[in-house]
């Protein structure tokens, strides 16, 4: 028979959120450093092909 769980904790909630969204702000940082990196000319661990590159 199915019975009702037990509520989750307002502290393991937000514990559980906080969690998430650090991990999401942090990879955003990395996308966002990666990409400035890309647009200055400086990176060195993306390899990419650029329009030119394609049309010629």
């Amino acid at each position: 028979m199915a019975v009702p769980k037990k509520r989750t904790s307002k502290c393991k909630k937000n514990k559980r959120k906080a969690q998430w969204k650090s991990k999401a702000n942090l990879e955003g940082r990395k996308a966002y450093a990666l990409a400035c990196s890309v647009f200055t000319g400086k990176s060195k661990g993306f390899i990419y092909t650029s329009l030119e590159d394609e049309t010629t």
